[in-house]
């Protein structure tokens, strides 16, 4: 079995681990998440995230099996580290690389937790138009983010065989994730409205699924006269799944821009996706204050794209993993700050709150 085989199979315990303890915790005493419990667990996984980080540093080598200066020159090449090895001096050589390997894992994973946001604003909106109960929201996201590792690994990897095979696909990723980003920048707050009856996913689920009216408790399947349905619970559940499908084709990608070893942007994800969920019960009741966030979300995936396209002219500037950090920070951090600074004023969102009222009630 080869050293990524053994790392990878022990990562995936150790996600696994932490998922049945947030299960526990989260969900052992009340049905309905609290703040400190979720700010306790975000906590609790960011700081896990960072601990990563520093086995990165440490122990990174291991992970490709790095033993001699031509194992790091190959690992190196194949995917393309910005790391310039030192003649004869494999211990350096490799504390360089490790180095350099836990700064590409921190880009992703900043990136990667960026972006997580933006699906935050949807998973609201999904919650909201189904009339979903808020005890009912962990059971809901828990399994979601099953799904989501599943998900993200067969996409990572095929996309990284990809790259590997056809180089020229970085220049399909960076055009899709400009249109992406002034798509973004352009899209008006109206066209996330969710439409509960005719949503894709739900109208493919009725053709090939019992549905039943009405939410049964917290289950996802319930038989009644001998017919067994799924609830509409189980419809959300798919919505989810099917929102962070379409993100992960966004997010991924903008990964790759930062390194293109699939494992780190395999670790890199994870554990962005496995903090979403106890960020969601932070952020839900204010996501709205942050006006400026899906503005820094568009620039964020404009600069990630034209990364990608001219990631050539780049490398001969000498622009690292340290400066796409830098920059990446700068944006978010600038859209964060001018939205402390500039606020929704309450009447505004008062007639935003109205409108969406009168649109539930339409529909």
């Amino acid at each position: 079995m080869s050293n990524e085989t053994l790392f990878l199979l022990g990562f995936l315990v150790f996600i696994f681990f932490i998922l049945a303890l947030d299960l526990g915790l989260l969900n052992k005493k009340s049905d309905v998440v609290s703040m400190k419990q979720a700010g306790l667990m975000s906590f609790f996984v960011i700081a896990l995230s960072m601990c990563f980080y520093f086995v990165l540093i440490s122990y990174g080598h291991l992970l490709h099996g790095i033993d001699s200066m031509e194992k790091l020159q190959q690992v190196i090449s194949s995917h393309h580290h910005p790391v310039k090895i030192i003649p004869n001096d494999l211990e350096h050589s490799i504390l360089l690389y490790n180095q350099n390997l836990g700064l590409e894992y921190l880009t992703g994973y900043v990136v990667e937790y960026a972006l997580s946001v933006d699906n935050i604003f949807v998973m609201v909106l999904i919650f909201t138009a189904f009339g979903v109960a808020q005890k009912n929201y962990h059971r809901v996201l828990f399994w979601g983010i099953l799904g989501a590792i599943v998900m993200r690994f067969i996409f990572i990897f095929v996309g990284a065989a990809l790259i590997a095979k056809f180089g020229w696909i970085m220049y399909v990723f960076g055009a899709f994730l400009i249109f992406t980003g002034i798509k973004m920048f352009f899209e008006k707050e109206s066209d996330d409205q969710i439409d509960t009856k005719n949503h894709p996913v739900v109208r493919f689920a009725k053709r090939f699924f019992k549905v039943h009216d009405h939410f049964v408790g917290n289950k996802f399947f319930v038989t009644i006269d001998g017919i067994k349905k799924v609830t509409p619970l189980f419809l959300v559940l798919l919505i989810i799944e099917a929102t962070d499908l379409i993100f992960a084709v966004d997010s991924i990608p903008a990964i790759f821009s930062v390194t293109k070893d699939a494992y780190i942007v395999f670790f890199s994800n994870i554990f962005a996706i496995i903090g979403l969920r106890s960020m969601f019960f932070l952020l839900a009741g204010i996501i709205d204050k942050f006006r400026f966030l899906k503005v820094g979300l568009a620039i964020l995936l404009t600069f990630i794209g034209l990364k990608m396209i001219f990631h050539n002219f780049l490398d001969e500037w000498g622009f690292s993993t340290t400066h796409s950090l830098i920059v990446i920070v700068g944006i978010l951090g600038s859209s964060i700050m001018f939205s402390l600074l500039f606020p929704v004023r309450v009447k505004d969102r008062k007639l935003k709150y109205d409108s969406e009222k009168d649109d539930h009630l339409r529909h």
